[in-house]
């Protein structure tokens, strides 16, 4: 039988990017420090971290201003970052220098397989996925990163209690969400109306998020719990 988390459709598009200078010397120095070696056996969190702590999984992270942030203000916790395009990467790997931030790690590959070979079942305290692309074309929705199928992987690697967080600026692709985690029996709705909830105040609000509210997008959060 076909495994249902199996899927040959992205969602992205790999465009290569032009890196800077900063970014290719970070990609150069810094990420045989804080980069994770693709592979296909589970991660050991213990190689990766100097200490075991809930770890958290964010997805797509874009240049990474939300993931140090997040780290920053919650150093009792583990981090390991998921972006496929590099000067996303390098950007990232600059902020961590700079900040002196050691509960980060990355990995730089599709967030579909990582998830499913690299993290073990019920491993993580949450996974956490900010403004991915919406594909707002009808004949692109099948690209969306939150799908039944992915849900169902991401209840098998969070453990109980553990938390589900999306948001997004792009109301049509909230109610996609919305939709789709309805379907999931492993997760519940941590809004007391069953749809959306206050930004919770690990999310940090950055600079694509505030650009958005500038055009007039309202920013919709889902926050589930692991049942």
């Amino acid at each position: 039988m076909t495994d249902p988390t199996r899927r040959n459709i992205r969602s992205f598009v790999l465009r290569k990017g032009r890196l800077t200078s900063a970014q290719q010397f970070a990609l150069d120095e810094l990420w045989p420090y804080y980069g994770i070696k693709k592979g296909q056996t589970f991660l050991k969190f213990d190689d990766y971290f100097d200490r075991q702590a809930d770890v958290i999984v964010e997805i797509g992270f874009g240049n990474g201003e939300s993931t140090w942030q997040m780290a920053q203000h919650e150093d009792d916790k583990n981090f390991i970052g998921v972006e496929v395009h590099e000067p996303g990467v390098g950007q990232l790997l600059m902020a961590l220098e700079e900040h002196n931030i050691e509960n980060v790690r990355i990995a730089c590959e599709d967030a579909v397989p990582f998830i499913e070979q690299r993290i073990a079942p019920a491993s993580l305290a949450g996974v956490r996925i900010y403004f991915a692309d919406p594909w707002p074309k009808k004949r692109h929705h099948k690209r969306r990163i939150i799908q039944p199928g992915f849900v169902a992987l991401l209840a098998t690697r969070i453990a109980a209690g553990g938390i589900l967080h999306l948001a997004t600026d792009w109301q049509p692709y909230a109610d996609h969400m919305l939709e789709v985690m309805q379907t999931c029996p492993d997760f519940e709705n941590l809004s007391a109306d069953g749809d959306y909830c206050e930004r919770p105040e690990w999310r940090p609000s950055t600079k694509y998020e505030e650009r958005g509210k500038r055009l007039g997008h309202e920013v919709r959060d889902l926050l589930y719990r692991r049942k």
